[in-house]
């Protein structure tokens, strides 16, 4: 960290020393006062970046909350609904349930979660930028390049698997165990509570597993992830797919090969993803040499 907030430093004032803008070498000693107070003052900088992030997710939680009944009607019931988007797309035939509240808090938890998730879901990519534009100046040319490619790029596959999850997951995994019964005696009414989890976790959970290109493309930048390495590991990276599938779907083969299909193809491109760094690195190393 310390040393991040160093060359941060050390980049702006070079900056500042070729923008013009009066500063000069003579300007030493003013140098050296930022050398010293450098530190608290870009403390106070990514203080306040956080606090901008945060504010802004909070914004956009204000307003899912001023429109928390389109919200709890569209997105928290929408897979229970028989007109749910994903059911006419599938060519579903529902199985109707009943949610129930068996708690003194369930309703309140899902009614403010829900528009906490969705408000945190519309704010995470301002909150990607504010941390972007602390980390900018710190960074040279290149790395500015690669990096706004990183922001982008997480961001929108968090934004896919989250999606992913929400409207595939969540309604087959819900028609699933909406439909299993072992006793006509046994009604299927699930908890308010379970059921906004449930559908958090599906959602979120698929979110993260999509972010599997950009961790390759950081383990690649590092050199620990290579194109012959992942070739190689694709058994164990099928078996891994069908795995996390098997764990976030229901026990349903048709289910899991839907799920895994998109998390092996993530696993492809991240090997196409690690060739680019790597043949990026090689030619980039060649020119350095020449």
């Amino acid at each position: 960290m310390i040393s991040f907030l160093k060359k941060r430093k050390s980049a702006k004032t070079v900056d500042s020393l070729h923008s013009g803008d009066g500063a000069s070498l003579d300007s030493e000693p003013t140098i050296g006062n930022e050398a010293e107070m450098g530190f608290l003052d870009h403390l106070e900088e990514l203080r306040m970046t956080l606090f901008k992030g945060f504010g802004a997710v909070l914004a956009c939680t204000a307003v899912a909350a001023v429109f928390k009944g389109w919200v709890i009607e569209n997105i928290l019931l929408g897979p229970k609904n028989p007109a749910f988007i994903s059911y006419r797309i599938f060519g579903m035939e529902t199985t109707p349930f009943d949610l129930q509240n068996r708690t003194v808090t369930g309703q309140f938890f899902a009614d403010w979660g829900t528009a906490l998730v969705v408000g945190a879901i519309i704010g995470s990519p301002v909150f990607v930028y504010y941390m972007w534009k602390f980390i900018e100046p710190g960074l040279f040319p290149g790395e500015k390049k690669g990096l706004r490619f990183s922001a982008v790029f997480a961001s929108f596959f968090f934004l896919l698997g989250i999606c992913f999850g929400y409207f595939v997951i969540t309604p087959l995994a819900l028609q699933f165990f909406a439909g299993y019964e072992i006793s006509p005696q046994i009604l299927n009414e699930f908890d308010i509570t379970k059921y906004f989890e449930m559908i958090t976790f599906w959602s979120f959970g698929t979110g993260i597993l999509f972010e599997l290109p950009v961790v390759v493309y950081f383990l690649a930048k590092l050199g620990i992830a290579t194109p012959k390495t992942l070739r190689s590991s694709r058994k164990y990276a099928l078996i891994s797919c069908l795995i996390l599938a098997a764990f976030l779907t229901p026990p349903d083969p048709f289910t899991q090969i839907l799920v895994a299909t998109p998390m092996l193809l993530l696993y492809e491109g991240s090997i196409l993803i690690a060739g680019y760094v790597e043949r990026k690195r090689e030619r980039e190393l060649e020119e350095a040499l020449a």
